[in-house]
C-alpha cells in the first residue's frame, strides 16, 4: 500500500479543504451515525484527519480513530480536545485488538480504496462484537454523472488510489457477499453518491 500511504500523506494539510464542498452530506451523514455509536465503544478506520470522529464522539462512550497515514494522524490529533477520542497509526488489514473489542466499527469512505477490500472486512468482523454493527458509507463511483466522472478522472490524474467503482447496489451485494447483513442503507448527495451502510454480521459467519 506504499503509493496510496504516499498519496495521503502528501495531502493530509488540505484534505479537510477538499471536504468542505460535502459538508452539507458529512452533516446528514453524522445525523445517521450519532444513535449507532451513543454511549458505544466504537473504532474507526481510515479516518483521515478525525472528521467523522470528532463530530460524533460527544455521543459516543470512547473511539479509537484509526488511519494507515502517519500525516493524517498527525492533522487529527493537532485540533483533539476531547479525553474519549484517541488517534494511532494502525493498518486496517492487521488490528493490534483482541476479538470482539468494539461495539461499533466505522470505515467511511475507505473500502473502495484498498487492494482486496474483502480481506478488510474479515478483519473488521473479527475484532467487531458479534452484537455489533458496522458503518461503511462508501463513495460508489459506478453511479457518478458526467461532472463525477470527470472530477474522478481529475482525481485519477493526481494520483488518488480508486480501486474499487461500484453502484450503491453492487457496493451493497458487496457487502452481503462477504458475510454482513445491510439493515440500513441510503444514498447521500456529494461530489459523488455516498452510499451509507449499516450493517450486522451475517448469522452464517
Amino acid at each position: 500500500m506504499g503509493s496510496s500511504q504516499d498519496f495521503w500523506n502528501k495531502n493530509a494539510e488540505r484534505y479537510d479543504r477538499f471536504m468542505r464542498k460535502d459538508a452539507a452530506a458529512y452533516e446528514r451523514l453524522y445525523e445517521l451515525i450519532r444513535p449507532v455509536v451513543r454511549q458505544k465503544t466504537v473504532l474507526e478506520l481510515a479516518t483521515g484527519t478525525g472528521l467523522i470522529a470528532k463530530n460524533i464522539v460527544n455521543d459516543a462512550g470512547h473511539i479509537e480513530a484509526t488511519d494507515a497515514s502517519p500525516e493524517m494522524i498527525a492533522e487529527a490529533q493537532r485540533d483533539n480536545r476531547s479525553a474519549k477520542l484517541h488517534f494511532s497509526v494502525q493498518d486496517m488489514f492487521h488490528l493490534p485488538y483482541a476479538d470482539e473489542s468494539f461495539d461499533v466499527i466505522i470505515a467511511a469512505n475507505a473500502l473502495h480504496i484498498v487492494p482486496e477490500p474483502q480481506k478488510a472486512l474479515s478483519e473488521i468482523c473479527r475484532v467487531l462484537r458479534d452484537d455489533g454493527v458496522l458503518v461503511a458509507p462508501t463513495f460508489t463511483h459506478a453511479d457518478n454523472d458526467f461532472l463525477g466522472k470527470f472530477k474522478a478522472f481529475l482525481m485519477k490524474l493526481v494520483g488518488f488510489p480508486l480501486r474499487s467503482k461500484w453502484t450503491s447496489k453492487e457496493y451493497l451485494a458487496f457487502l452481503q457477499e462477504n458475510g454482513w447483513t445491510v439493515q440500513k442503507s441510503t444514498v447521500l448527495k456529494a461530489s459523488f453518491p455516498l452510499t451509507y451502510a449499516e450493517c450486522v454480521k451475517s448469522e452464517d459467519i
